[in-house]
């Protein structure tokens, strides 16, 4: 897919991995629409970026969705890729957890319902352009869970399916459907699960991303996401204790 002139929205663009794509793409002359939930860090990104509009957006909030949609419709009518990355996770132990299931419901609500929603609004104006994608930041704990974050992997395996499905459905459309699947990563969300000590660059994942773009490679594997996969595929159990730093 050519990845120059293009109207590009991230959800959750403000920092982290969804930063660093928005300053990928805006270098490559794409215009770049970022949202997020604090107006300080939109504008501070937004600053060191080319070609971008911040617009404050809460993803959960459905009335907020339909507000976005709708200016979208009116103010970028070219809008042709979306990129939904907003996420949200909680670190907990499963036997000692206070009311697991109230954190289950944000992390749900937040990681995959939201996505589902912002996804299916959008598909109408974007079945209008010529060429157009979708890219649904999932993560290797979607292969493998991890026992930390327990909720936060079965969102990400929810996304998983769901973008296998969606990709299928619309196979005779003009929209590529594409999946991002990066391991731990140093960003201010993982800092509480190790990200700082174990986690790769943001801009590792951003740079794996433009080049699966180019390529149409449907469903990114980044860094140790690979060798879980691979492990996945001859040994469940195998990829499990790799993703849990458990030793055969």
């Amino acid at each position: 897919m050519n990845l120059t002139k293009n109207t590009i929205l991230i959800s959750g663009g403000s920092a982290g991995i969804g930063f660093e794509i928005a300053k990928l793409l805006t270098e490559k002359g794409n215009h770049v629409i970022i949202t997020g939930r604090n107006q300080q860090r939109l504008d501070a990104a937004a600053a060191k970026l080319n070609n971008v509009t911040p617009i404050l957006f809460d993803v959960t909030n459905e009335h907020e969705v339909d507000q976005l949609v709708n200016k979208i419709g009116i103010e970028f009518p070219g809008l042709n890729v979306l990129i939904n990355n907003a996420g949200f996770g909680n670190s907990y132990s499963l036997t000692g957890a206070q009311k697991s299931w109230e954190k289950a419901g944000e992390e749900m609500n937040t990681n995959y319902i939201s996505l589902v929603r912002l996804t299916e609004k959008l598909l109408p104006q974007l079945l209008k352009q010529e060429t157009a994608a979708i890219v649904n930041v999932s993560s290797v704990v979607a292969i493998a869970p991890n026992i930390n974050i327990p909720t936060y992997s079965a969102s990400k395996a929810a996304v998983h399916s769901y973008t296998e499905s969606l990709r299928l459905a619309l196979k005779e459309t003009q929209i590529k459907v594409f999946e991002l699947m990066p391991p731990l990563v140093d960003t201010e969300f993982s800092a509480g699960i190790g990200g700082k000590e174990n986690g790769i660059s943001p801009v590792e994942v951003a740079t794996d991303l433009i080049n699966a773009f180019e390529k149409e490679e449907y469903e990114i594997h980044v860094g140790k996401t690979a060798i879980v996969y691979a492990l996945a595929r001859t040994s469940p159990a195998a990829a499990l204790n790799a993703a849990n730093g458990i030793e055969a």
